[in-house]
C-alpha cells in the first residue's frame, strides 16, 4: 500500500518586539500544524543570532524594533553567503507609501497591515512561497494615491525631491539649481505638503 507523503511544514521566523504579538503569533503558526517556528527575535541583534543558526524558509518582521529598523536584517542576510536567502513578510501597523515603497524595493514578498488577522496573513505568507508578491488591499491604495499625488510635482518639485534623493543638503541643493535656501525649504514644503510625506528620510526612501 502506497505511503501518503506530508507536505513539507515550511520553517517561520517571526522578529516582533511586542511580548504579546510576538508570542501570539508564534502560537498561532504553531497551533496550525502547518508551519514550523524555528525561532522569534524581538531585536536586530537577537535576530542576526537566530538566523545565524538557522534557515527557515521565511522571515516575518516588523519594521520598527527596540534596537532599529527591522528591514536592516535584508541586507545582513544578503550578505551571508552560505544559504538561501528566505521569502521575507513584513507585518506591520504602517500603510504610509514611504515604508511600503520602501520594503517592496528590498525584496520583501509580503506586506500585510496589522488590521488583518492572522488567518489572512497566513494565507498571504503560503502565496509569497508560491512566488507570489502579495501587497495588503490598504497597502497597495496608500501606494496608488500617492503615486498619483506625484504626478501634481511641479517640474521644480520633482528636480529638487530627486536631489533630495540622492542624499543632497538643502545649501547643496540651492548651490546646484542657483536658488536660494530659503526657496529651496519652500518648495520642499510644498512637496510634503501634496504627497503628505511628513520627513526628509522619508523622502529618500522613496
Amino acid at each position: 500500500m502506497a505511503k501518503t507523503l506530508k507536505r513539507k511544514r515550511p520553517g517561520i521566523v517571526i522578529i516582533e518586539d511586542h511580548p504579546v504579538m510576538r508570542d501570539g503569533l508564534a502560537a498561532y503558526f504553531t497551533g496550525t500544524g502547518r508551519w514550523r517556528v524555528t525561532g522569534t527575535a524581538s531585536t536586530l541583534a537577537e535576530a542576526k543570532k537566530l538566523l545565524a543558526k538557522t534557515a527557515p524558509d521565511l522571515v516575518l518582521l516588523d519594521i520598527q524594533l527596540e534596537d532599529g529598523w527591522g528591514l536592516d536584517i535584508i541586507p545582513w542576510l544578503e550578505e551571508q553567503k552560505t544559504r538561501a536567502a528566505p521569502v521575507m513578510a513584513v507585518y506591520s501597523s504602517y500603510d504610509d507609501y514611504p515604508h511600503v515603497r520602501t520594503a517592496l524595493g528590498m525584496g520583501v514578498r509580503v506586506y500585510v497591515t496589522k488590521r488583518r488577522s492572522e488567518q489572512e496573513l497566513e494565507q498571504a505568507l503560503f502565496k509569497a512561497l508560491e512566488g507570489e508578491t502579495w501587497i495588503d488591499d490598504t497597502a497597495q491604495k496608500r501606494l496608488q494615491n500617492t503615486t498619483d499625488l506625484f504626478s501634481l510635482l511641479s517640474r521644480r518639485e520633482t528636480e529638487i525631491l530627486s536631489l533630495v534623493k540622492s542624499g543632497f543638503s538643502n545649501i547643496e541643493i540651492a548651490s546646484r539649481l542657483g536658488l536660494s535656501r530659503r526657496t529651496v525649504e519652500n518648495i520642499l514644503s510644498c512637496i510634503y505638503d501634496k504627497t503628505g510625506i511628513r520627513s526628509r528620510l522619508d523622502l529618500e526612501r522613496l
